[in-house]
């Protein structure tokens, strides 16, 4: 079961800042940076459950080596001999290699310490070793120090000379590293693991509590990225999925409101105007159409076909090779991703338990809180998740009576549905499931919470990605209206929720003419200076679809168009031009001079030509021939017949 260290590569760094010492530093500067650095190290806290006795004896020669750069610095200093100017360089890579040490076992994985601590442990003894040579060819007499501070040198020398020869693992940090590889090899086979033993386990490595726990998992998928080989990446998954089924069992859900805390520390403002999970981490953009790929992450279709086509086969977020993605790697016994799916299935089992036993909303909200964390992992936790029967219990979770009672249990179920829907099976069994899209449509009616209104649109949106769903939440009134409701009234972050929806279901003719009797034309000029690349992008794709009716109420809109040319973003611009094409290719001549009464509007249309996207410049090419048509005294017929004609080219979609 024993792992091998060249499994495990190290840490990738950025260049020790030894690194940048220059062999021509003054030696009080050299001398001063060597007792700082010392300082930092001794100021360090030992570590508490794993390699404790290292870290103590690394602190302690760092505390030690302070008192000899505080006598120099206490001296005159004199010009060093360049081999001691050599030798206090490279102790000063040293010292810097030991305070990396320290702190990477300080605030990483705890597990991921445990796994490699053969390697970490002869780090350990190396850069002893190292410290120890240095020391040797240290000419003491040269730095005329008092008695006393070379006898502490001479201290120094035996301690390293003594502790350099061993370099073993502590037997209870290796039989403990046993034992957590065998708990993964029983989940993988599928047997449930003992509690008692897990809980002795986690206790020894300092994992006391759910938030422990939480902090565990965030550092074990950092450790994700820092790892170049295949299969020590897969183990970090399995691990994941190890202590999240651990933290459930033994300590209960998470607390909510430090789980926000920590969310909104590391969001950004833009970051939370939009969920994470539904920009594609390749353009950042908000996904219209979402696609798993095989290592479980979520793409926009466009996006991942062109990374894929630029000769790309690995994973973008996780460097996964895709042909790796579904296959079992072993790691000496152990079938790592089939230990996590297994850890995974076990979780999302027992908090479906649970969940159907609970006596209070309370006690309910605490395990929907923790399904929506599950959920929202990845395509295997989301599979798990609704394979255990989740989406039938949180029906019952969406009604108005708990969103009275307990608005964040009906926010966190409708979330929880809305993390579950990113899977495409589970868009099917969610339109399939008795009471589900009713419970969400309520929700965004008349949801206690914003949050709860715009994440339930968000659903909306998530389920019409697939063709049949869409035409089907299209004759449904109450979306369209709840949708429309909440582009107008809600704040930023829901009418951005409705607007991707509207955007989705205006995908169908059908149901953009229900669209366009609902006054979805009105709706936008509404929000369009709050929200104007979505505003603009829905009322390309309505005038396409939605004939005259849509056409005549866009006229009080061109001047907006106009102005949006000029000042909007890129993606504004593009569906600007290509809006006031197609108004103007079934309007005439009369919204033609709408547009061209604003001042300066060739210019901005030849700016858009210069400086636009491919698509941007042809349409912007469109619009100037239609305006000097208008110009040269060609009535709307005339403008609308040509103008057709000219977009037998321009007007393909691209």
């Amino acid at each position: 079961m024993a792992v091998s260290p060249r499994i495990f590569p190290p840490r990738k760094r950025r260049p020790s800042a030894g690194a940048f010492i220059s062999p021509k530093l003054p030696d009080r500067k050299l001398v001063e940076s060597l007792y700082f650095l010392s300082q930092e190290i001794s100021s360090l806290k030992p570590l508490q459950f794993l390699l404790r006795r290292n870290s103590v004896l690394i602190i302690r020669k760092a505390k030690l080596l302070a008192v000899l750069f505080e006598e120099l610095l206490g001296n005159q200093v004199s010009p060093f001999s360049p081999s001691t100017v050599l030798c206090f360089e490279e102790m000063y890579i040293v010292l810097q290699r030991m305070k990396t040490l320290i702190e990477d076992c300080l605030n990483g994985s705890k597990i991921w310490v445990l796994v490699q601590i053969e390697t970490v442990a002869n780090s350990f003894h190396e850069v002893t070793m190292d410290l120890s040579t240095l020391l040797d060819i240290l000419h003491l007499k040269e730095l005329d120090l008092s008695q006393d501070v070379e006898d502490v040198v001479v201290l120094i020398r035996k301690q390293c000379s003594s502790h350099s020869r061993d370099g073993s693992v502590d037997p209870r940090d290796g039989n403990l590293r046993l034992e957590v590889l065998t708990m993964l090899d029983q989940i993988r086979k599928e047997i449930v693991p003992d509690h008692s033993k897990l809980n002795v386990i986690f206790q020894s490595l300092g994992l006391r509590d759910a938030l422990t726990c939480r902090e565990e998992i965030e550092s074990l998928e950092a450790e994700i990225q820092n790892q170049i080989d295949q299969k020590s990446k897969y183990l970090v998954v399995a691990f994941i999925g190890l202590v999240r089924y651990s933290k459930c069992v033994l300590f209960g859900e998470s607390t909510q409101k430090s789980d926000a805390i920590r969310r909104r520390r590391r969001k950004s403002a833009a970051e939370a105007n939009v969920p994470a999970d539904f920009r594609c981490p390749i353009s950042l953009e908000l996904m219209k159409d979402p696609v798993a790929v095989a290592t479980g992450q979520t793409y926009d279709r466009q996006s991942i076909n062109v990374w894929i086509e630029s000769g790309h086969n690995t994973c973008p977020k996780t460097g996964i090779p895709f042909e790796y993605a579904t296959s079992n790697e072993k790691v000496n016994g152990v079938v790592t991703n089939k230990a996590a799916l297994e850890a995974t299935k076990m979780t999302a089992s027992f908090l479906i338990n649970k969940l159907s036993t609970s006596q209070s909303m309370q006690a309910a909200n605490d395990v929907v809180y923790e399904l929506r964390v599950l959920a929202k992992t990845d395509s295997d936790s989301r599979a798990c998740v609704a394979e255990a029967g989740a989406i039938p219990l949180l029906v019952r979770y969406l009604g108005s009576d708990v969103g009275s009672n307990l608005p964040n249990l009906q926010v966190n179920a409708v979330t929880t549905i809305l993390n579950l829907s990113i899977l495409e099976a589970n868009k099917t069994r969610i339109m399939e499931t008795d009471g589900t899209l009713n419970g969400v449509i309520e929700v965004m009616r008349s949801g206690a919470t914003w949050e709860a209104k715009g994440n339930a649109a968000a659903t909306i949106f998530s389920l019409s990605g697939v063709h049949a769903h869409r035409k089907r939440l299209g004759r449904k009134t109450r979306v369209i209206m709840g949708l429309m409701d909440l582009a107008k009234n809600g704040p930023t972050s829901s009418k951005r929720d409705a607007l991707v929806a509207i955007l989705n279901l205006a995908g169908d003719r059908e149901t953009v003419v229900r669209l366009v009797e609902g006054g979805i034309v009105e709706m936008i000029s509404e929000v369009v200076n709050v929200l104007p690349e979505e505003s603009v992008t829905i009322l390309e794709a309505v005038v396409k679809r939605g004939g005259l009716a849509a056409i005549a109420e866009a006229y009080n809109l061109i001047k907006k168009l106009g102005l949006l040319l000029r000042e909007g973003s890129d993606t504004t611009r593009e569906s600007a031009a290509a809006t006031l094409v197609t108004v103007f290719r079934k309007g005439g001549s009369e919204m033609v001079a709408e547009l061209a009464a604003m001042p300066g509007i060739e210019r901005i249309i030849w700016e858009l030509m210069e400086t636009g996207t491919s698509r941007a410049r042809r349409k912007a090419g469109a619009l100037l021939r239609v305006l000097r048509r208008w110009a040269a005294g060609l009535d709307a017929y005339t403008v609308a017949s040509t103008t057709t004609v000219t977009s037998s080219t321009i007007l393909l979609p691209s």
